[in-house]
């Protein structure tokens, strides 16, 4: 039940170059050892910039990215301001 593969990013790159080499998808999944869809679903995470080589988060990766970010900036904001109000309070 446990036994999720992590690959690594070298890895997931290399399957996405030698599947856009034109090779059937899910020969190239059973080759690698990889799930039913995996493949696809990185090549949604990672669209690859033909021209710099490198991956490029997707646009719904970078606005999660973003609002986990906020979200955290916003906790931290959130305990400065009760810091504030039991200081008033002390000091009242």
């Amino acid at each position: 039940m446990g036994n999720r593969k992590t690959y690594s990013e070298e890895f997931k790159l290399e399957a996405l170059r030698l599947e856009s080499n034109g090779r059937p998808v899910a020969q190239m999944e059973r080759e690698l050892g990889l799930s039913y869809g995996l493949l696809r679903n990185w090549r949604k995470r990672y669209q690859i910039s033909l021209q710099e080589d490198k991956p490029v988060r997707s646009e719904g990766e970078q606005l999660q990215a973003k609002l986990r970010r906020l979200q955290q900036e916003n906790a931290i904001l959130r305990q400065g301001q009760g810091i504030l109000k039991k200081a008033v309070q002390i000091f009242s």
